[in-house]
């Protein structure tokens, strides 16, 4: 099995200095944008049951940055001990942690700086050998890939709250619609899936292993709004057919009729996007739709949602040398022409965006832009063990949560990869959430 990665044996004390510095550097810097750029009482408020205060959310990545890389690597004493209970996302759920006595605003600011600085010290002397953690700066990434999650899951929360808006950015650059293929070809046979050398991959990411799949073709771009939006004109939402019994049985309850944040306005649907109505953008992938919804429009259109081993077969493997690549476009690290990442914008890129960041066999946006949902339920691999704490993955394994691949415009390139695997339930549409089809040789 071919697995590239860098090569941690090769990469000199300096370098990774510099990389751990520069990930947590950009994490804190889009924490600080998060939660500054709205007044106290909406980080102090819930603005949804399934959403974590953002002051709360401040405070555990200052809480999570102390427990691992102070008190775990360094091994030093507890800076606020009486505080890890509040923190901790097993003890408490979401919808407690607005009675919980948590740091106010100022004081969480104060805390996470001050575990900052000493982190920084930390890292002008840290020896990146000797333990799992240590090595090649696991921790370290670790910590910037958990820091950039709550940032993602904060952004959420900032597309939940009613009011005003306030966050801005670019929006992509415009592209000539897509008149590509509609679909590509993978062809079957075995491919070298998951990781055993990428220093800062997560447990759930390891070991690599041979997987075999059949061939099937893999629509070239995520599904878009107006390929949606046919199959709601068409009565998807109205027609049992296309539906699991858990999903049908899901839309009745809670009356769905379209993606979470779109309402019709006469001909044409409008959404809500960070605090602001538009007109929903046709050729744009569509986004907050959850696994139900996703897996109804594959059987409406004839197809499927793919398997977790064929999304990262398409992403990955390239038929000429037989090699799994770290992207789709190869070995090198995201830049800004391969893919949507990093809440550089504020919404998906056009499908057809960044022929650049394709896949050897011509496959677009595997890595940005929208989590894709696939059929697959998280799973462990073959080999696999839990590092550094079974409550990352371990948990979660089982046939209550589904897969989704490929990083979202929310996601920082630290916490993506061709490897990296997210999951959620098979209800939930609040996270930036789209899908493409598939369909097997010879039939669905």
């Amino acid at each position: 099995m071919t697995d590239p990665a860098l090569d941690e044996s090769s990469i000199d004390a300096e370098t990774l200095r510099e990389r751990a510095l520069t990930t947590l550097t950009t994490a804190r810097d889009r924490t600080t944008l998060l939660t500054s750029c709205v007044e106290e009482p909406d980080l102090t408020a819930q603005h949804s049951p399934l959403m974590s205060p953002l002051v709360w959310d401040l405070a555990h990545i200052g809480n999570q940055e102390e427990l691992w890389l102070l008190r775990a690597v360094a091994g030093r004493e507890a800076m606020r001990p009486e505080i890890d209970g509040l923190y901790d996302a097993f003890e408490h759920p979401r919808s407690e942690r607005p009675s919980l006595p948590l740091l106010p605003p100022a004081e969480a600011r104060t805390y996470a700086a001050e575990v900052r600085g000493r982190v920084m010290d930390l890292l002008e002397s840290a020896d990146f050998h000797g333990t799992r953690l240590t090595e090649a700066g696991f921790a370290f990434g670790m910590i910037a890939q958990h820091e950039q999650q709550h940032d993602e899951t904060m952004l959420i929360t900032h597309q939940l709250r009613k009011g005003p808006q306030a966050l801005t950015a670019p929006d992509p650059e415009p592209v000539p619609l897509f008149t590509g293929p509609a679909e590509v070809l993978v062809p079957g046979g075995p491919f070298t899936m998951g990781t055993s050398s990428e220093p800062w991959s997560l447990d759930n990411e390891r070991p690599a292993h041979r997987r075999e799949v059949a061939p099937y073709y893999i629509d070239t771009t995520p599904v878009t709004n107006a390929a949606y939006q046919a199959f709601i004109d068409d009565g998807g939402y109205d027609n049992e057919r296309w539906w699991t019994a858990a999903g049908w049985a899901h839309i009745r309850e809670h009356s769905l009729h379209a993606p979470l944040f779109w309402r019709r306005d006469g001909k044409q649907w409008l959404r809500r996007r960070f605090g602001v109505t538009e007109v929903v953008p046709p050729d744009e992938p569509v986004l907050h739709v959850c696994w139900y919804e996703a897996d109804a429009y594959a059987r409406w259109a004839g197809r499927r949602l793919p398997t977790e081993a064929e999304w990262e077969k398409a992403a990955r493997h390239d038929p000429a040398s037989g090699r799994s690549t770290r992207y789709p476009w190869g070995d090198a690290d995201p830049a800004p022409e391969h893919a949507n990442l990093g809440q550089r914008h504020l919404r998906p890129a056009p499908a057809g965006s960044y022929p650049a960041g394709e896949s050897p066999l011509g496959v677009r946006q595997l890595i940005g832009d929208v989590w894709e949902w696939t059929s697959s339920d998280l799973a462990p691999y073959p080999g696999f063990e839990a590092f550094p704490y079974k409550e990352y993955s371990e948990v979660f394994f089982g046939p209550e949560y589904k897969v989704l691949r490929g990083g979202s415009f929310a996601v920082d390139p630290v916490a993506c990869r061709g490897t990296f695997r997210n999951w959620d339930y098979p209800i939930r549409r609040q996270i930036f959430s789209g899908f493409r089809t598939a369909r097997s040789v010879g039939g669905v």
